[in-house]
């Protein structure tokens, strides 16, 4: 008995990284940091979120990977009547979620976390590709040359 028998063959092929599929992965992950965010504050805690950035080691000429710390902006406010309103940025721009409407109106920030956990669901379901589509274009608009 060979080890290949033991194991479940299967005729698979992954998955093409459509540019929509790029864009709401992109989304979902700044979600995912919102969430975080949203989480330690009503916590009490504190939130540091960090990335890896590839730097050259002025001694040695070599290249390497570091933490280096992000700053995460709440894309939550609190309005004139005491609400919590939540809005959603691809990049740096707002996305119009409806016709008009650029937030969504959270209520407590108790509701918070819960909020943008079924803003990511919407996104991963596809229901806010044509507004991620717009606010990408925005955003690529922003570097054509003049």
């Amino acid at each position: 008995m060979t080890a290949l028998t033991k194991l479940k063959l299967v005729s698979a092929q992954a998955d093409q990284k459509t540019p929509i599929a790029i864009r709401r992965f992109k989304l979902t992950g700044k979600v995912d940091l919102q969430i975080a965010l949203a989480k330690a504050q009503t916590g009490g805690g504190e939130f540091v979120a960090s990335r890896k950035k590839t730097i050259i080691d002025r001694e040695t000429g070599l290249k390497k990977q570091v933490d280096a710390a992000m700053t995460v902006r709440p894309w939550w406010w609190t309005n004139q009547t005491g609400t919590v309103v939540l809005g959603l940025r691809y990049g740096s721009k707002p996305i119009e979620i409806a016709k008009g409407k650029n937030a969504i109106e959270v209520g407590h920030i108790d509701s918070l976390v819960d909020t943008l956990l079924a803003v990511r669901e919407a996104i991963l379901a596809g229901e806010l590709d044509a507004q991620i589509e717009a606010a990408s274009g925005a955003v690529r608009a922003g570097f054509k040359k003049k």
